[in-house]
């Protein structure tokens, strides 16, 4: 699986600072599969919010985004379709299960004061670039490390071990 980081492009969501995965994936839809219980994310503080993204869409957060428990988020946002997620700053084990499973991460200072929720951006994984389309603005950023962007091409990284013959490939539980 080869997945293009020097261009994804989407429709932006807006999140503030220290969004808890337990608000992301509630306990109540941890028994559910995951395309169930994608339908109930963030149902606490954006309840409708799972029926009016799209496939494409990217989320966009304040600092410590992703800060609690180590829930399967990634494959949630996955599950609904979500590009990518943007961060001014993120929680370090939800940075990395996105990456391991799969879901581009970038870190973008003062992303939510760059970007408006339903702007159209630009993002290059490969480059560091943050391209507002929507408001005409262009930014340089870190780019990702290329250990990061391998494990994202393979598409996460128990995809990597498969494809490398290090791992067999296993079933998912849901």
């Amino acid at each position: 699986m080869t997945t293009n980081l020097s261009n994804v492009t989407g429709r932006a969501w807006i999140f503030g600072d220290a969004v808890d995965t337990d608000d992301m994936y509630p306990g109540f839809a941890l028994k559910l599969p995951f395309d169930q219980a994608a339908r109930h994310m963030f149902n606490a503080s954006r309840p409708d919010w799972p029926t009016q993204v799209r496939s494409g869409d990217i989320v966009v957060g304040g600092r410590n985004f992703g800060i609690g428990s180590s829930r399967p988020v990634a494959m949630l946002f996955k599950e609904l379709g979500i590009a990518a997620v943007v961060a001014e700053q993120f929680n370090s084990l939800f940075y990395r299960n996105c990456i391991n499973y799969g879901l581009p991460v970038l870190t973008v200072p003062h992303a939510t004061s760059m970007i408006t929720e339903g702007n159209v951006i630009t993002l290059d994984f490969e480059n560091g670039i943050v391209e507002n389309t929507t408001a005409g603005s262009r930014h340089k950023v870190d780019p990702l490390p290329g250990l990061l962007l391998d494990v994202l091409r393979a598409g996460g990284l128990f995809a990597q071990l498969e494809q490398s013959s290090l791992l067999r490939p296993a079933r998912t539980p849901h």
